[in-house]
């Protein structure tokens, strides 16, 4: 009998006690009950496309790119490098170099903030890329970028470098993850975004599988 590759869902559960980007809308969930149908259960959700797990498409920054519908499945679905960058907060160019992504092209980066002690409201405990890296991604030819943190800049900074530079060069960025029960290695990803229509960006339900 085949043995069973081990499956693991990294993305987080949507509750409204899930810290949100500031200023986007947090998620709420109401129970409604339909006039025609008593006991039946029906919940209406408010949230921003933005929380939890999610895709950013190349429309959240610039409004000609492609919308989270039309990003391949292709590309949200394949063989990942996930590495791991335990230490300081901003990941650098020198921190991606030192791994060898010449095969890669989904990249996943596990940081503290996979860490059950990792607090979000420490401006000293911020994950977020620099520019320079998000450019070394871009000219290596990275087509899928996933990160644990809610942000691939650092929350304040308003002009958001990283975003810009990686959405330009068509890079489809997963923000949100959670990659604490998993180690570093090579795994089948499976990342399906809600489709909507012309949407910037989308919750998503991500997977990762073990490749042996």
């Amino acid at each position: 009998m085949p043995r069973m590759l081990k499956i693991v869902d990294v993305s987080r559960p949507l509750s409204p006690d899930l810290p949100v980007y500031p200023g986007d809308t947090p998620f709420e969930r109401a129970l409604e009950s339909p006039d025609k149908s008593p006991g039946v259960v029906v919940s209406r959700l408010v949230m921003s496309a933005h929380a939890g797990t999610h895709v950013d498409a190349p429309r959240h920054f610039f409004p000609e790119g492609a919308a989270v519908d039309r990003i391949p499945l292709e590309i949200l679905i394949g063989r990942a490098r996930l590495i791991e960058l335990p230490g300081a907060g901003l990941v650098e160019r020198a921190d991606l170099a030192a791994f060898d992504l010449r095969e890669d092209i989904r990249l996943l980066v596990k940081t503290r903030a996979s860490s059950p002690s990792y607090s979000r409201s420490s401006s000293q405990d911020l994950v977020h890329l620099s520019l320079d890296s998000a450019k070394y991604l871009a000219q290596i030819g990275i087509k899928l970028l996933g990160i644990d943190h809610s942000s691939v800049d650092r929350t304040g900074d308003h002009d958001f470098p990283a975003h810009r530079e990686l959405l330009r060069a068509g890079i489809v960025l997963i923000e949100g993850l959670d990659f604490s029960s998993v180690e570093p290695g090579e795994y089948e990803l499976i990342c399906l975004p809600l489709s909507i229509r012309d949407g910037e960006a989308a919750p998503a339900r991500v997977v990762l599988r073990s490749r042996r």
